[in-house]
């Protein structure tokens, strides 16, 4: 398991932990980021990451993406 910040570009992860407070936690879960749920890795630069989450592109700051723990290793 690796931040988000450490997936490699095309991998499609599952998202396996979200940390930070409360707020950042309902806010990255109304944006698509729930446990469980899969993601894959458009771009990265500087550690800002856009995902597809859900049909949308979605960006993600460092400070954010490093809260989303993933794992690129299981499958559904």
């Amino acid at each position: 398991m690796m931040p988000l910040t450490f997936a490699n570009i095309g991998a499609l992860v599952a998202i396996k932990k979200i940390g930070g407070r409360d707020e950042t936690r309902r806010f990255l879960n109304n944006l698509g980021f729930v446990e469980g749920s899969r993601v894959s890795i458009v771009s990265k630069t500087g550690g800002n990451v856009i995902v597809n989450v859900k049909e949308s592109r979605i960006a993600v700051g460092k400070e954010m993406a490093n809260k989303i723990i993933v794992d690129e290793g299981s499958r559904k």
